[in-house]
């Protein structure tokens, strides 16, 4: 890429502490913007497939809240609901052994996720390509409860690929050692 970024030729930015010890929001913002320009598997989130993807799993998040099953909050872009997960991620699981959890749930959500893609995908026979979104392919489902499971679930493969690889990237620059499940 023809960008210039600080840190793009030897990897993402360090996030950084305050004085207080908090996570400084502008260096957090690098890191974040390194990865959705640098990192290929995050900034699949930037492609129109994924964008229309996030899109129909917010507006079926908004009408639930119009039906009053929870809360949802409409982003602008699925790049913007990434960058507010990392930061929720890291607001809320402010220790080592929190984050290291919060990834290892992440990781096991994206498994999961994965999984029950794949089975759909070969049972349906879906082949979503940057001809064919997603959201296209699912229409060959014929039953909208499996559909609705299949593009969540696609849209939980990307966003916990996308949150793992940043959150784990500061998980290593804050605690002095790259993330692994048996840390703990």
């Amino acid at each position: 890429m023809s960008k210039t970024m600080p840190g793009a030729a030897g990897g993402p930015p360090a996030v950084r502490r305050d004085a207080r010890g908090r996570i400084e929001p502008a260096s957090l913002a690098a890191v974040i913007q390194w990865f959705l320009d640098y990192d290929e598997r995050v900034a699949v989130v930037r492609f129109p497939a994924v964008e229309s993807l996030f899109q129909w799993r917010q507006g079926e998040e908004l009408k639930g809240r119009e039906q009053g099953e929870g809360e949802a909050v409409a982003f602008r872009l699925a790049e913007d609901r990434l960058a507010v997960g990392v930061m929720q991620a890291l607001v809320e699981h402010d220790s080592e052994g929190a984050l290291h959890g919060w990834i290892k749930e992440l990781l096991s959500a994206l498994e999961d996720a994965r999984q029950t893609n794949e089975s759909i995908a070969e049972a349906y026979g879906l082949r979503p390509s940057e001809e064919s979104s997603v959201v296209e392919e699912a229409e060959k489902i014929p039953s909208r409860r499996e559909r609705d499971i299949y593009l969540n679930c696609c849209w939980l493969e990307t966003l916990c690929t996308a949150e793992a690889r940043v959150l784990g990237w500061a998980y290593q620059g804050l605690y002095g050692r790259a993330f692994h499940p048996d840390n703990f």
